[in-house]
């Protein structure tokens, strides 16, 4: 790539002292693909190499300075432009000057923070980009924040109901999980007097931009798990198991930044056979599994996990397990 600022003098490379052995992740882009990118963590080191190579070696070559950036930002699509910076750190690699000979600067940002996740949405872009003399040469990575175990992850129970006709119970066995996790619950049919013909649960993401009179909502269907298909009779009990390992899901995200919010329902919707359609939604969250976990809050969470599903629809036995997986 030429290095614009230098004319068409010198070719420009940019590489990071780990890039043969760092991880790579995939990361959407606005029209939609996946790409792969050097992924990082909060608190790590981002360092490596300019070089600056001559296309006309002998041929001096004049420079107003050479710096490299670490930048983080914000940008929503509807104030495209103006870009709003959460981490900006600059390093000054050379003074203006001449470059004789081609050249390598070494750089160095030390345990760097990222206090948020890269994200592409449909109203929103959050990036992290090292940059070189401001708008020259870019090199976009992917940051994952990591989370340990919820210290308190109670489940989830809620009603359904129209006087007389329907009332349904669900519950999920618990509220947070995280992005390879197992949804597990379970839907009892206590009154049915209309004709349900379809069940579904849908994963909704819903993401929040702006503030104030300026703010825009965008709901985005991530998965739909068909529940059941065809007419359920009182006392019935139908289990849910829905993995979320093959979804596209991020982690929640709220108030990044205070540009926007990134949050996650569970929409249970029935369908009758007058294509009426009943809906209740429950928010839950979503968090992206550390490579440290508490030992001992997984084993709680498991045997939790063990007794809700082998149980009946007794409130007390999830109450127990709630107690036990909360600590």
């Amino acid at each position: 790539m030429s290095f614009f600022s230098f004319g068409q003098s010198a070719d420009i490379d940019v590489v990071l002292n780990d890039a043969e052995t760092r991880k790579k992740a995939e990361h959407k882009t606005e029209d939609g693909k996946k790409d792969k990118y050097f992924l990082f963590y909060d608190g790590e080191t981002v360092s490596g190499k300019v070089n600056v190579t001559l296309k006309n070696p002998g041929k001096r070559l004049e420079h107003q300075g050479i710096k490299i950036e670490f930048v983080g930002q914000i940008e929503l699509y509807y104030d495209r432009g103006n870009h709003h910076e959460f981490v900006s750190l600059v390093k000054d690699l050379a003074r203006p000057g001449e470059i004789t000979q081609s050249q390598t600067f070494d750089f160095e940002f030390t345990h760097v923070e990222k206090p948020y996740e890269s994200y592409t949405g449909q109203n929103v872009k959050l990036r992290l980009v090292i940059t070189l003399n401001d708008v020259c040469y870019k090199v976009d990575i992917v940051v994952h924040t990591l989370s340990t175990y919820p210290e308190l992850n109670s489940s989830i129970k809620m009603e359904v109901g129209i006087e007389d006709c329907l009332h349904i119970e669900f519950e999920y066995n618990k509220s947070k999980y995280h992005l390879k996790d197992v949804i597990v619950g379970k839907i009892y049919f206590l009154l049915v007097r209309i004709k349900i013909k379809h069940m579904e649960i849908d994963i909704i993401k819903r993401e929040t931009t702006g503030t104030g009179p300026s703010v825009y909502h965008e709901n985005d269907t991530i998965a739909k798990y068909e529940i059941m298909d065809g007419a359920p009779v009182r006392g019935e009990s139908i289990p849910i198991r829905l993995f979320l390992a093959g979804y596209d899901l991020t982690p929640t995200m709220r108030d990044i930044n205070k540009k926007f919010s990134v949050r996650y329902y569970l929409n249970l919707v029935l369908i009758d056979e007058e294509e009426r359609r009943y809906f209740k939604q429950q928010e839950i969250t979503l968090w992206r599994k550390g490579d440290v976990v508490r030992k001992s809050m997984s084993h709680q969470a498991a045997i939790a996990s063990q007794r809700f599903e082998g149980s009946a629809a007794s409130q007390s036995a999830l109450e127990q397990a709630a107690k036990e997986e909360s600590g």
